[in-house]
């Protein structure tokens, strides 16, 4: 497994970068966001996962780990390839704001215009298409099936589709509906061509300028998935394929009901069987896009939360005892060349902790978290191992200038204290100083932290179903002022 080494990234989802087109793309401003951490002295560019997303618009909730988001394909470099013309993508609704991303706008006409470019792309690019096909055939001809029934049945999950046996994925079945939706399978591949197309070419931009990926991927999937629906001996589901016990985690001081996620769980037991064949094809799938996996949810793999499928809240659950170091060192073994960094946050039980040190991946540290007043803080940079990643929030915490707003004033003078934050300095950079000057050998800020947004920058409100995932960056947001700060203090603290 590769070690870290001192270094700093920006986390910045794709779906935040500026673009005419209602949301970020694969394309020019992905470019120069490079070129900016390259003239920053950044390592690393941070992602949220790049899957197609579904009810909710979250990309956590993908209808595959293996697609791409054919939203993020860039309309102006098919325009330059000669699949679209200036005409088809002019006068389209793509939302009104370009502080914000327009889901509905997106989903009502994006595909539409991608149809025009497969119509003059599939006989143009024929041989390579077909390369395509027969090297991702694992996965692709499942997803493209997948997406092309969902719309037979009026976009519903899997589990309502209303033929049981394509219900089932019984080969017959399956058969049958290659043949008659024939049309629909080849564009859903073909959207998947273009994206890797775009993707492969934007990371050999990155690996020329010295640029990592970290990408992360959500310890569990979703129900309305490729992933289950293709794969249900995986998941401990009954006889109809219908889950018994869902994901979430227990309530806390913050959640009196826990979290039902309401993911399906997996059948531990048969992925033994089968030497977890389904997470190392999941692993050299990520590692194919990205440099370094982050792992969501990592105590996952030593306990996890169950909820019978029939409740409401996450309330009733129980805790499973997971698979430990037995999948976590067949992942080791079989991917010595990827960086893991394992996401650890919460309330850590001895189990976890040994876990996170058998592994020997990176933790989390988050800076938010750590002036707590009311009990000790191991989120404190004093209190840090190096082999850790630091990190001043996460796109699950509010960037630094909400954060004072609603953070509890006791805690907030202890952050001023403890960092010696004055007026001129300004709250944001004196965090960002404060992570960059620890020990961590990695440190990771939000792009909104470094350009000081507060109210309206936050990506994810655990907890909260609409209104998320929507950020955006302004066009002439990143300056020249900016960078040269920014690669100032990361030279200052032995980043660079």
């Amino acid at each position: 497994m590769k070690k870290l080494t001192r270094s700093s990234g920006i986390l910045m989802p794709i779906s935040s970068l500026p673009s005419p087109y209602g949301i970020g793309t694969l394309g020019k401003a992905a470019y120069e966001f490079i070129d900016f951490l390259v003239k920053s002295n950044q390592k690393y560019w941070q992602l949220l996962p790049v899957g197609p997303t579904s009810y909710g618009d979250s990309p956590y909730r993908s209808f595959s780990t293996f697609a791409g988001n054919p939203y993020f394909i860039d309309l102006d470099m098919l325009i330059e390839d000669g699949l679209l013309t200036k005409d088809d993508v002019d006068g389209i609704n793509w939302g009104d704001n370009e502080e914000s991303v327009d889901y509905g706008a997106l989903y009502n006409n994006r595909f539409t215009v991608l149809k025009k470019a497969r119509e003059t792309g599939l006989v143009r690019d024929a041989d390579e298409f077909a390369r395509f096909v027969e090297a991702n055939k694992e996965w692709l001809v499942d997803y493209a099936l997948y997406m092309s029934v969902k719309k037979k049945f009026n976009s519903q999950s899997w589990t309502a589709w209303e033929d049981e046996d394509i219900r089932l994925h019984k080969p017959e079945a399956v058969e049958k509906y290659l043949v008659e939706l024939d049309e629909d399978v080849k564009f859903y591949e073909y959207i998947q061509f273009l994206f890797f197309k775009q993707w492969d070419k934007l990371k050999a931009y990155a690996k020329k300028n010295g640029i990592e990926i970290i990408g992360d991927i959500p310890i569990y999937v979703a129900m309305d998935s490729c992933d289950v629906w293709s794969n249900p001996r995986q998941f401990a589901l009954d006889s109809e394929n219908r889950p018994v016990d869902v994901s979430g985690v227990p309530p806390d001081a913050f959640t009196r009901d826990g979290q039902l996620w309401g993911n399906p769980l997996y059948d531990w037991d048969y992925m033994k069987k089968d030497g977890y064949g389904w997470w190392i094809r999941r692993i050299a799938g990520a590692s194919k896009l990205y440099d370094v996996i982050r792992i969501d949810h990592f105590r996952g793999f030593e306990a996890y939360w169950a909820v019978p499928a029939t409740e409401t809240t996450a309330k009733n659950g129980r805790w499973i005892t997971g698979p430990g170091m037995d999948v976590i060192g067949v992942l080791k073994n079989w991917f010595p060349d990827v960086s893991f960094i394992a996401e650890d946050l919460g309330y850590l039980t001895p189990g976890v902790k040994q876990l996170l040190e058998d592994s020997e991946f990176p933790g989390m540290k988050v800076l938010e978290f750590a002036f707590d007043t009311r009990e000790p803080s191991n989120y404190l940079p004093h209190t840090y191992i190096e082999d850790c990643v630091c990190y001043v929030g996460t796109h699950d915490n509010s960037p630094v200038m909400l954060w004072k707003d609603e953070a509890d004033p006791d805690d907030m003078e202890m952050c001023h204290k403890y960092l010696g934050i004055n007026e001129e300095e300004g709250l944001n950079w004196g965090l960002i100083r404060g992570g960059m000057s620890s020990v961590a050998k990695m440190f990771v800020a939000q792009m909104q932290d470094y350009l000081g947004l507060g109210k309206g920058s936050r990506i994810n409100q655990p907890g909260k179903s609409t209104g998320n995932w929507t950020w955006r960056m302004k066009k002439d947001a990143i300056t020249d002022e900016l960078t040269d700060k920014i690669a100032f203090m990361t030279k200052m603290y032995g980043r660079k």
